[in-house]
C-alpha cells in the first residue's frame, strides 16, 4: 500500500497511515458509502461524508480495536454566525463542578476516568499477565485500548455539547487564564484534571467561536479572582481551597467562591481569544 510507513516498523504499533487525494476514492453503491483504498480495495464505511467540497487528503488510523478514516476537506461556504443573544458570561473552572457560571448555574462533568478507574486497573493487571507475543495479549490490549476509546468519547461528547451550548447562549464567554501544565503536576489533582479536559475545553470554545461570531475573553491568570468581593473590590489575604463560602469583611455579603470569580472573571477579563 502506498502510505506513510516509517512509524509502522511493527503490526500493530501505532497503525495509522495517510493518503494523498489522488490515493483513494470515496463511492456510493447502492447508496451506501465505500472508500477504494490501494492493494485493498472496497472499504465499507459507517456513514457518508459530512461535508461536499474538494477532497484533500485522508487519514486511516486504528483506535479502540477499530479502523477509522478521516477526510479533510476544502469546505466552500463559510458557517454563518450564530444570532446575537446580547448576553456575557463569566465562566471559572474547577474540579467538583467543572464549570460555574456568573449567572449561578454550576456544572459537573461525566468525569469518565473517575468512573471506569477500578475497570482500567484491572485489565491493566490482566495484560501484564499475558505473554508477550501471545494471542491472549492482544485480545487484553484491545480490551484495554477500547477502554480507554470509550472514556475519550465520554469526555469529548460532553465537552462539544457543552461548548455548543454556551457558544450559542452567549455573545461573550470570559475564562481565567489556568495555568493547567503547572496544576497537573501536582499529584493529587493531575487525574481528576485530566479527566475534565481543561484545555479541549477551551479549545473548543475559542475555534466554534470564531465559526459563529462570538467573542471569547480571558482574565489573567495573577488576578485574585476567588478571594476578591466582587461588590466592593476588598482582597482577603488568604483564602484557604477548603472554604467554599466567605462573606467579605467590609461589605458584609457572603459570597459562594465560584459563583464570586466567576462574576469577577467577567468584570475583569480583558484579553480577546478569538479573531
Amino acid at each position: 500500500m502506498k502510505a506513510n510507513t516509517h512509524n509502522l516498523e511493527k503490526k500493530g504499533v501505532n497503525d495509522r497511515f495517510s493518503l494523498s487525494n489522488d490515493q483513494f476514492k470515496l463511492i456510493d453503491i447502492n447508496n451506501k458509502p465505500f472508500i477504494k483504498v490501494p492493494n485493498l480495495g472496497l472499504v465499507r464505511m459507517r456513514e457518508k461524508l459530512r461535508h461536499t467540497g474538494k477532497i484533500l487528503s485522508a487519514k486511516i488510523f486504528k483506535q479502540g480495536g477499530k479502523w477509522f478514516v478521516s477526510v479533510a476537506v476544502e469546505l466552500q461556504n463559510i458557517i454563518k454566525p450564530q444570532p446575537k443573544t446580547d448576553k456575557q458570561v463569566g465562566i471559572d473552572l474547577g474540579i467538583t463542578d467543572l464549570a460555574t457560571l456568573s449567572n449561578g448555574e454550576k456544572i459537573q462533568a461525566p468525569k469518565p476516568l473517575k468512573n471506569k478507574l477500578k475497570q482500567l486497573r484491572r485489565l491493566n493487571k490482566s495484560l501484564s499477565k499475558k505473554q508477550k507475543g501471545s494471542k491472549n495479549r492482544e485480545k487484553a490490549k484491545t480490551k484495554l485500548s477500547r477502554l480507554h476509546f470509550k472514556i475519550s468519547n465520554i469526555r469529548k461528547d460532553f465537552l462539544h455539547k457543552l461548548t455548543t451550548s454556551l457558544v450559542k447562549s452567549y455573545d461573550v464567554i470570559c475564562l481565567e487564564n489556568l495555568n493547567v501544565k503547572g496544576m497537573v503536576k501536582n499529584k493529587k489533582l493531575s487525574r481528576a484534571i485530566n479527566d475534565l479536559g481543561f484545555y479541549e475545553f477551551k479549545r473548543q470554545l475559542i475555534y466554534k467561536a470564531n465559526q459563529w461570531g462570538k467573542t471569547v475573553k480571558e482574565l489573567d491568570r495573577f488576578y485574585p479572582s476567588s478571594k476578591t468581593c466582587h461588590n466592593c473590590n476588598y482582597k482577603l489575604d488568604n483564602l484557604l481551597l477548603s472554604m467554599r463560602n466567605w462573606q467579605c469583611p467590609n461589605c458584609h455579603i457572603t459570597h459562594d467562591r465560584d459563583i464570586n470569580a466567576s462574576i469577577n472573571i467577567l468584570n475583569h477579563a480583558t484579553k480577546v481569544l478569538t479573531t
